[in-house]
């Protein structure tokens, strides 16, 4: 996805970077300031702290963050590497690219959201009337994911491996985003796609719409997005950085510890009206959250054996050098 998006890369960098000013400013008064990437959705305790800074103490006293909203993950990777943020969300595969070619250097310092036993999990659907009934029915088939290259592409990979079919020749693969997949499947212009949330929870409720596989049938234990920071950022700041991530640490807690509150956040911050967000927000039908987004180290490695297993990264990568030895979620 990278190369795709050079032009836009470069100005939404040019942007970043200007927006640098008020960090200055803030840093000559002696309060520095740390520039956050954020997206949509499951950034609770990032919104917990745009939106209700009154809950932490530190601050705008102690810190100053320089909010900037992306797209995706694979775009703040570059503004990673081009030095325009200091810390953002990302999923494991952009860590594993940038880490694998030399180019990204991240310690992974929180986790927002995984998958366990009885959570959600990121499935492929298909019409309730459809003759595809098991992963080896979809040869031949016109089969949706987000993102062709994106991070459930190995897991996904590996299940239909495990079924039998060649992800690169049995199957016809095309990028659907998760808000179109629904329709795309109802309409016939796939024969099946990936369904996340809120989407999977509107359609569920329509009804004519069946579960085919989920990912945790090929790996359990997925880290869907994690928070990363630089490590240049991190070694020069230890300080100011654990004092980030004590908030992370706090703003998940507040997330969990009140359920409405949070989605009252969360619908200021997507929009999303709250009769929505409460038929899965929070419930066994969502994403799981680590205790004090706690990163999941074992899973992170699960993923990165996978990813070069299915010739996505070109070689083996030890978690461990993702870790900081002390900055980490929980940070109390």
């Amino acid at each position: 996805m990278f190369h795709r998006r050079g032009s836009m890369l470069r100005l939404l960098v040019a942007l970043c970077l200007s927006c640098g000013v008020p960090a200055l400013s803030a840093e000559a008064q002696g309060v520095p300031t740390i520039r956050v990437g954020w997206t949509i959705p499951a950034e609770e305790g990032k919104y917990w702290m745009m939106r209700r800074p009154q809950e932490f103490p530190d601050l705008g006293k102690a810190y100053k963050i320089e909010w900037s909203q992306f797209q995706g993950t694979s775009v703040m990777s570059q503004a990673l590497i081009a030095g325009a943020l200091d810390c953002a969300t990302q999923g494991v595969l952009p860590i594993a690219q940038g880490a694998a070619a030399g180019t990204l250097a991240v310690y992974i310092v929180a986790e927002h959201v995984g998958e366990k036993p009885g959570s959600f999990s990121v499935y492929w659907a298909v019409k309730e009337e459809s003759p595809i009934r098991t992963v080896a029915d979809l040869k031949g088939k016109t089969v949706g994911i987000s993102i062709i290259g994106g991070g459930t592409q190995g897991p996904f990979d590996l299940m239909l491996k495990r079924n039998g079919l060649d992800p690169q020749k049995d199957i016809k693969l095309v990028e659907v985003s998760f808000s179109l997949s629904e329709d795309a499947i109802r309409s016939g212009r796939v024969d099946s796609s990936n369904m996340n949330q809120p989407f999977a929870a509107r359609a569920e409720a329509r009804g004519g719409i069946r579960k085919l596989f989920s990912l945790n049938e090929a790996l359990p234990n997925i880290v869907h997005i994690v928070e990363a920071c630089r490590k240049d950022f991190v070694d020069k700041n230890p300080e100011l950085v654990k004092v980030y991530v004590r908030d992370i640490t706090r703003g998940l807690k507040l997330a969990l510890a009140n359920r409405a509150e949070t989605m009252n956040v969360v619908s200021e911050i997507t929009k999303v009206p709250v009769s929505v967000l409460d038929t899965y927000l929070l419930k066994p039908n969502d994403f799981a959250r680590e205790p004090g987004a706690a990163p999941n180290f074992a899973g992170i490695q699960a993923m990165l054996d996978v990813y070069y297993d299915t010739g996505m990264i070109p070689k083996k990568l030890d978690v461990r050098e993702l870790r900081h030895p002390n900055i980490v979620a929980p940070i109390e």
